[in-house]
């Protein structure tokens, strides 16, 4: 801006400087000066403000009410459809005689066989086949469905060759958080139901996304309530919405709204809904640009507030310059600090605490780096959030140990001390990883044996069966080092893993100089007798009768026998883990 110079004024010859004017008038901060500055073209532009906005909101409202009826009947083809290839395939499957020969013999296999035409041609629907005595024979594409057609209290009555559309509200699935899903059903004259869902989930929301070029919601009968939404759909228009079309502006986009009720989305709870959300920034882009030529009136008015502030906007706008360059560089992870302009108001201190954040930024991210080294990023997160103080918490956690068995006798056979520190480096980083992908805390390495923890600091719902599945893994990815091992002449080592689960005190334990973050009880021990005795027992693998009541429905385990563990009264009943069962 050096084309600007004091304005001379007419009559007595004297200069004037605007920005020494505003500050003896008090404008000494940014929100005062930005103020000033605003408010003369404010002051002009407010007049004509009004009618551009209803010119420009008019426009809009008229092209929208041109697109979303076109959305609303796309939408509606493409629910019509896939709720016919649904029916259409009930009826068929219902109707072929191998199938209803192979629902009154029961025949799980026969079953999938005839229905995997339609499993490969409509991988979204799923399918549940009962027999004549509406009891579960085989499923597809589904967790836990109901072991009983008669748990489907709208099927309870279903007449032979009826067909039944609706939708239910966890669909097939005994699980109450499963999504609802429009289900399709078909009672069979020798006996037998076939019943087909498609889920109202986020793989088919994506689906029509994919084919209509919208954002969609579905809702539930009571109250609105959201039963799943596209990434991008506007959380606000779930209320917004009516029949008519809504638009709603959400941050630098325009949406425009319309709900639907369609006939075909009834459940036993009321009508199910959808919410269509069809981008319309572009045409508010389209409207914004032919009313530019409007803008030309305002120019020259807007330009004399511009000269006013030009000296003061170019101070402002060097300072804010530098501290945007300084956080492009954090951006980088580059701690520069900020060549401040003293400008004596909130500018500058902003410089200043922006230095003063990068120290810290950069003293935080030494320490979380050298701390990376030494223990897992959730135990590395626990310490950093501020919670490092003496006592602990009592948590139910699930805790593996793992033991190299005739370790000494390894160590004995190789003289080289640094060969047998490689070989328990690679042993170790191989079970580390598999132990921390899924989520497992290592807590401490004794020796050649590694104990690890599921469940501290953060518990969670799955951990026994997390520990499990990263025992199995374990056991896979040794013998596939043992491979490795033979091919360079190194004898195969053979490990031992115990598992147990129980309530431990989870905390920092030590001194207010050196703490470690452990867990200690009754379950850790009971955990280390178990590794100890995989070895007497000829197992690879033992876990305690508490954790295989968490994890029977998920992995492959035999009864092995009771167990006296010193230090415990009653005996415990022990579990060989073979492996998982198959999702």
């Amino acid at each position: 801006m050096r084309w600007l110079r004091p304005v001379k004024l007419p009559h007595d010859g004297r200069k004037c400087d605007y920005v020494g004017t505003l500050m003896r008038f008090g404008f000494t901060t940014v929100r005062a000066k930005l103020t000033a500055l605003v408010g003369f073209s404010a002051i002009v532009t407010l007049a004509a403000l009004p009618v551009l906005s209803w010119i420009m909101d008019r426009q809009l409202v008229d092209e929208v009410q041109v697109r979303v009826p076109e959305a609303v009947r796309g939408f509606g083809l493409e629910l019509d459809g896939n709720l016919k290839d649904l029916t259409t395939i009930v009826g068929q499957l219902a109707s072929e005689p191998q199938i209803q020969a192979a629902l009154r013999a029961s025949s799980k296999p026969e079953v999938l066989r005839l229905s995997g035409i339609f499993d490969e041609a409509y991988p979204a629907f799923s399918l549940v086949f009962y027999d004549a005595s509406d009891g579960l024979i085989a499923f597809t594409h589904m967790i836990a469905p109901p072991a009983s057609a008669r748990s489907f209290p709208e099927l309870a009555n279903l007449a032979v060759d009826t067909p039944f559309l609706s939708v239910l509200e966890h669909g097939c699935e005994s699980n109450a958080q499963a999504p609802a899903a429009f289900v399709a059903a078909q009672r069979l004259k020798g006996g037998g139901v076939v019943v087909g869902c498609l889920p109202l989930d986020s793989d088919y929301l994506r689906d029509t996304k994919e084919k209509l070029g919208l954002e969609l919601a579905f809702v539930a009968p009571r109250a609105s309530e959201l039963i799943d939404k596209t990434p991008f759909f506007p959380l606000g228009g779930l209320e917004q919405a009516t029949t008519a079309s809504t638009i709603m502006p959400t941050g630098d986009k325009d949406w425009a709204l319309a709900r639907l009720t369609p006939e075909t989305m009834k459940g036993p709870r009321g009508n199910y809904g959808a919410v269509l959300a069809l981008d319309v920034t572009d045409i508010r882009d389209v409207v914004r640009h032919n009313l530019k030529w409007a803008v030309g009136v305002l120019v020259i008015a807007t330009l004399l507030s511009l000269v006013l502030g030009a000296r003061l906007a170019s101070i402002m706008s060097r300072a804010l310059s530098r501290v945007n360059d300084a956080l492009v560089k954090l951006q980088r992870q580059e701690y520069a600090h900020v060549d401040m302009i003293h400008t004596g108001d909130e500018l500058e201190d902003l410089a200043t605490g922006f230095n003063v954040m990068v120290d810290g930024l950069k003293e935080r991210d030494k320490l979380r780096t050298t701390f990376g080294k030494y223990m897992t990023q959730t135990v590395l997160d626990h310490l950093m959030s501020g919670k490092v103080q003496l006592g602990g918490e009592t948590l139910t956690v699930t805790i593996l140990f793992s033991d190299i068995r005739s370790f000494t006798t390894i160590s004995e056979k190789m003289n080289d001390a640094q060969a047998l520190v490689s070989l328990l480096n690679e042993y170790f980083t191989e079970m580390v990883s598999i132990v921390m992908q899924e989520d497992g805390v290592v807590d401490k390495y004794i020796g050649d044996a590694i104990m690890a923890v599921f469940g501290a600091p953060v518990s969670k719902r799955d951990d026994a069966i997390r520990a499990v599945r990263a025992a199995v893994r374990m056991r896979g990815a040794l013998a596939a080092l043992n491979e490795r091992l033979v091919a360079r002449g190194v004898p195969p080592l053979r490990t031992g893993i115990g598992i147990h689960t129980g309530e431990v005190v989870a905390g920092n334990i030590g001194s207010e100089q050196r703490m470690e973050y452990t867990v200690i009880g009754d379950p850790v021990n009971l955990a280390s007798r178990l590794e100890s005795n995989t070895k007497e027992l000829g197992v690879d693998v033992l876990i305690s009768g508490d954790t295989y009541a968490l994890v029977k429905d998920t992995c492959v385990a035999v009864p092995v026998r009771e167990i006296t563990v010193k230090g415990r009264i009653e005996p415990v009943m022990t579990y060989e883990v073979k492996g998982l069962r198959e999702s």
